[in-house]
C-alpha cells in the first residue's frame, strides 16, 4: 500500500503503535504537542517539531520573511493548542545551495521577529544541502502548569465547539501571515475549563474529526454559524486549511460568560459558537466537506 492510499493519519496509525516511550512520557506522539513529565514543580514539559516545505507551505515566489515568520509561528500555533508557554527553538535550515545569502537572512529575519514576538530563544539547529526543494524546520521546547494543559482526548458529549477568528481563504496570503492564538489560548484555560482544544492547520474537515476521534465522540457543525473570511464559502472554510485558529470545546453551561467575557477582553477577534460534539463518534453532517490529508493531494 502506497502513501497515497494511507494518508497521513493512516501513515501515523502505523508508526505510533510501536514507538518507545518511559514513564516519563504523559502525553506521547499524536497530539499538537508531546507533553512528558519536568523537573519543575506543578509543570510539564512541552516539545514540538513542524517543518515548511517549498511547494507545499510556500511557493517560490513568497516573502523569505513571511516564510520565516510561519516556519516559527507553526509550532506555536501547536503550543497554543496546548495552552503551553514557548521557551527555547532549534531551526533546521536544508535548501539547495543555488539559494542565496540574501534569501537565506531574509528567512532568519522572519524566524527572529516571531521568536521575539513570543519570548522564545533561538538556541541552534542544524544546516545542510539539498538538491530538491528548501525545507525549514522548526522544534520548540517548552512548559505549561499540570492543571492547565489541554489536548484533543478530553471532548465530552454535549460539549459546545468554538472557533476564533475566521475561516477560509488562506492561500490568499493570510496563511504566511497569522499569529499563533497564544495570549488567547492563555486567557481560556487561566479564565474556564477547555475539555479539548486543537488549531486548524489542516482544516476544519480534517482537523475537527480529529478531535472528536481523541474525544472517542462524534460533532454535528452548524455550517451557516461558521465564520467566513471575506469572499469565502462554507465550504472553503471546511476544507481550506492552514487558518491556525483555535478549536475547542467546553461544557453548555459555561458558554454565556465564556462569549460576554470574550468580547471584553478580545473585541477585535471574533469568537464562535460552531456546533457541538455528540455521544456517537458519528458526523451528523452527511456532506461535511474533508481538510488536507498529506500524501492524498497532488
Amino acid at each position: 500500500m502506497n502513501l497515497r492510499a494511507l494518508g497521513e493519519d493512516g501513515l501515523l496509525e502505523e508508526l505510533l503503535r510501536t514507538l518507545p516511550r518511559t514513564a516519563a512520557v504523559v502525553l506521547g506522539a499524536g497530539d499538537d504537542c508531546a507533553l512528558v513529565k519536568s523537573g519543575k514543580r506543578g509543570a510539564l514539559d512541552l516539545l514540538k517539531t513542524d517543518c515548511l516545505v517549498e511547494g507545499i507551505h510556500f511557493s517560490k515566489d513568497s516573502r523569505p520573511e513571511l516564510v520565516g515568520w510561519k516556519a516559527m509561528a507553526r509550532p506555536l500555533s501547536d503550543f497554543a493548542a496546548m495552552s503551553g508557554l514557548p521557551q527555547f527553538a532549534l531551526v533546521t535550515l536544508i535548501v539547495p545551495s543555488q539559494k542565496t545569502l540574501k534569501w537565506v537572512k531574509q528567512i532568519y529575519r522572519g524566524i527572529e521577529k516571531a521568536a521575539r514576538t513570543f519570548g522564545v530563544a533561538v538556541v541552534g539547529g542544524e544546516t545542510s544541502n539539498i538538491r530538491g526543494p528548501a525545507v525549514i524546520s522548526v522544534s520548540l521546547t517548552g512548559i505549561v502548569e499540570t492543571k492547565r494543559w489541554v489536548g484533543r482526548g478530553g471532548g465530552k458529549a454535549n460539549d459546545d465547539l468554538y472557533v476564533t477568528g475566521r475561516l477560509g481563504g488562506s492561500l490568499r496570503g493570510r496563511h504566511l501571515k497569522f499569529v499563533p492564538r497564544i495570549v488567547e489560548s492563555r486567557w481560556l484555560t487561566k479564565n474556564f475549563r477547555i475539555h479539548a482544544m486543537m488549531d486548524l492547520s489542516d482544516g476544519l474537515g480534517a482537523d475537527l474529526p480529529r478531535l472528536a476521534r481523541a474525544s472517542g465522540v462524534g460533532f454535528e457543525v452548524d455550517q451557516a454559524a461558521l465564520p467566513l473570511n471575506r469572499g469565502c464559502t462554507a465550504a472553503q472554510a471546511i476544507s481550506d486549511g492552514e487558518d491556525y485558529e483555535l478549536l475547542f470545546a467546553l461544557s453548555p453551561r459555561h458558554s454565556a460568560r465564556l462569549l460576554g467575557s470574550w468580547r471584553r477582553k478580545f473585541p477585535k477577534l471574533l469568537l464562535t459558537r460552531i456546533g457541538k460534539l455528540n455521544s456517537k463518534f458519528e458526523i451528523r453532517n452527511s456532506k461535511f466537506p474533508g481538510g488536507y490529508v498529506h500524501f492524498k493531494q497532488r
